[in-house]
């Protein structure tokens, strides 16, 4: 059996509990789930499509395939895909853990993730024996370990802080990356969620032509439905990019049982035909948003980033050699006002004296944690 780390999660457990003792109860903002309902749209699609006795193919129904392709081409700037680019994964997180495994990565190889990162990328990595390296640039690693990088992971907009990659900055990555041979897989989910800046302009994608110089090769874009469309709970998410490689995980996927149901990939399609409800679900999180944001500077802690996506990357700006016990700290003085939060020290060392604070909680709930906030922490 692998011997995986302790899903970090668990370590809340005592600051949940203090957090859980608040006279009107504990307001939680340590994870991003969605709350809100799952537009009747998508709804009614998944019920019209129930009745499915037949298997689904495990690259997407053609219909489907189609229609993210079209999204890449009407939302996110990627013209010229066609259904053999783009394939349907049971959510984005299934996707990253076993991209090593679908890819035929070993011990021999390195796998680059972000230095504050999401921890299922190195998950990833532990899984085929793999090691891995946290850099934002590959410029950072010494030639020995360059020289063995197979796989290069970029998080944009990046889980937990927020920051977003212009085109420039993916380009020079693909290109590095392109030098040793090795493949580059964004993730992208939160692409639909910009801020400041980003509302006025999309979020940039591996896939877009200033950043591959319209050659798809060894590149591989990552979305999921989650977040944008309330649909976490469907695991309705999608792979698209170079074909030869998608054509290889698609062979190798229909090898393993790894396929989306039916009736969620008929969901997923007119999800992805249906922007309204996209631009209504922003409205509600830029609401919760600028309410926390304001709140939380106005005790005298830093927002730093939080360009795009579903959180906030909060620090104390009197901690000037932040430790693993300062995200702690913070993350103490939440629950003791009833409010739970992340500790950036479960996206590596990089994030010592950081927190994460979620926007997805219910608008009373965000009201609930405004109010404690303002009273003091």
């Amino acid at each position: 059996m692998l011997d995986l780390p302790q899903y970090p999660w668990r370590l809340l457990a005592p600051y949940k509990q203090s957090a859980s003792e608040h006279p009107n109860g504990m307001v939680d903002l340590s994870i991003g789930a969605p709350v809100d309902p799952t537009p009747a749209v998508i709804q009614t699609a998944l019920q019209s499509a129930s009745n499915w006795p037949g298997y689904p193919g495990s690259s997407g129904t053609d219909q489907l395939r189609e229609a993210i392709a079209e999204w890449y081409n009407r939302r996110r700037e990627v013209p010229g895909l066609t259904k053999d680019h783009v394939a349907a994964t049971v959510g984005s997180k299934e996707f990253i853990a076993w991209l090593p495994v679908l890819l035929g990565l070993g011990p021999d190889d390195v796998i680059v993730y972000p230095t504050v990162a999401y921890p299922t990328y190195d998950i990833g990595a532990k899984i085929v024996g793999a090691t891995s390296v946290t850099a934002d640039s590959l410029a950072d690693l010494d030639a020995t370990t360059r020289a063995k990088v197979k796989l290069v992971w970029v998080n944009s907009p990046a889980n937990p802080t927020g920051i977003v990659q212009d085109t420039q900055a993916l380009a020079t990555i693909v290109q590095d990356a392109r030098s040793i041979g090795a493949v580059v897989a964004c993730d992208e989910c939160y692409a639909e969620l910009g801020w400041g800046r980003w509302e006025n302009e999309p979020v940039p994608s591996i896939l877009h032509p200033d950043v591959t110089g319209g050659d798809l090769r060894d590149l591989l874009s990552v979305y999921s439905l989650s977040k944008q469309s309330n649909m976490a709970g469907y695991r309705a998410a999608f792979v698209a990019g170079d074909e030869q490689l998608i054509a290889a995980l698609i062979n190798l996927r229909s090898h393993t049982g790894m396929v989306v149901p039916g009736p969620i990939q008929h969901a997923m399609i007119a999800a992805l035909a249906d922007e309204d409800h996209v631009f209504e679900q922003k409205d509600r999180y830029r609401k919760r948003r600028e309410h926390l944001k304001a709140a939380i500077e106005a005790t005298g802690l830093t927002v730093e980033h939080s360009e795009a996506g579903l959180y906030l990357w909060i620090r104390d700006p009197h901690v000037t050699a932040p430790t693993a016990d300062n995200s702690w700290t913070l993350v103490s003085r939440f629950a003791d006002a009833g409010i739970l939060v992340g500790p950036g020290v479960f996206y590596s060392a990089a994030g010592n004296g950081y927190i994460r604070a979620s926007i997805t909680a219910t608008d009373d709930a965000i009201d609930q944690a405004v109010t404690r906030l303002n009273a003091g922490i």
